[in-house]
């Protein structure tokens, strides 16, 4: 049976999806944006983005009881790849060994006018 997260400290739902999706011992999170749950701005930089955005993410995942450890696959959307680098730079100390797997790639363009959007799969442990 598939239940919605709802999360407290992470951006509200701007379409007709939810931020994320339980189903067994597997969460779905959506692609999420990097932007700030009490303001609504994004910041300038990839790297500010990048963290804001894996905080968002962390979030979602908290509110049922998983964190980043329990990361199995993620896709990274980006404005342009030559902003891969400073992306997986800040990625690298958010995430731990070992790694999920990852998709990176470029869009044409991004919601709000980010530089990045993730999503993530999670396995909570049996």
């Amino acid at each position: 049976m598939k239940q919605k997260i709802t999360a407290n400290h992470a951006p509200i739902e701007i379409g007709a999806y939810s931020n994320a999706i339980k189903c067994g011992n597997m969460i779905f999170v959506s692609a999420q944006l990097p932007v700030d749950p009490e303001t609504g701005a994004v910041p300038p930089t990839i790297q500010e983005q990048t963290k804001l955005v894996i905080e968002n993410v962390r979030n979602i995942l908290a509110d049922v009881g998983a964190t980043l450890d329990d990361v199995v696959k993620t896709t990274v959307y980006l404005q342009e790849m030559y902003l891969f680098s400073q992306m997986n730079a800040v990625y690298a100390q958010e995430f731990s060994e070992p790694f999920p797997a990852r998709s990176s790639m470029a869009v044409k363009e991004l919601a709000k006018g980010s530089l990045i959007s993730l999503e993530v799969i999670a396995v909570l442990e049996e």
